[in-house]
């Protein structure tokens, strides 16, 4: 097993950021070339699953007030009160439950087709494409290499990691 990381290198909180707001900013435009108010309304998605996630996981985390891989540690410090990292290892976590995000991902593409029937342009066909693979590829490879991989949350308990760990199922 890596050695895990006290506090996340700023590099990898860059990297794994990075990463996720791209999704977003892709996504976002997507939903602007539909319409405008829909691209508003994503990015109101988009801070509300922020908020959830920060106030209802991120406060249980081992990585509170630290930097984790995507930085959300020391953010949910400055605004929530700490929890209880042994609640969030005993957390149970189901493919349902990632409904939320996985819409993050996959609804821009339904703006981006509804913009390619309507008006098709090689733009938006590539602005897809690209959401398609930052957010599969890119999120596999930001994980598994440097977010996932050297989590001290892990250790003690993680709900995703059980959730996808296909040695346990």
């Amino acid at each position: 097993m890596e050695k895990s990381y006290e506090s996340y290198p700023v590099s990898i909180v860059f990297l794994s950021s990075l990463l996720t707001l791209s999704i977003y900013a892709v996504g976002a435009y997507l939903f602007y070339l539909a319409h405008p108010y829909l691209a508003a309304a994503y990015v109101f998605f988009i801070l509300l699953q922020e908020y959830r996630l920060v106030s209802t996981h991120c406060v249980d985390c081992i990585y509170y007030g630290r930097f984790c891989a995507f930085g959300r540690g020391r953010i949910c410090s400055v605004f929530f009160k700490k929890g209880d990292p042994k609640k969030f290892a005993s957390m149970n976590l189901t493919f349902a439950d990632l409904i939320p995000d996985m819409l993050l991902s996959f609804l821009p593409l339904f703006a981006g087709a509804y913009v390619l029937v309507t008006s098709f342009s090689w733009l938006t066909a590539a602005l897809m494409l690209l959401l398609l693979v930052l957010s599969s590829a890119g999120n596999a490879f930001v994980r598994r290499n440097f977010a996932c991989k050297f989590c001290r949350q892990r250790e003690i308990g993680c709900p995703a990691e059980k959730l996808f760990d296909k040695k346990s199922g």
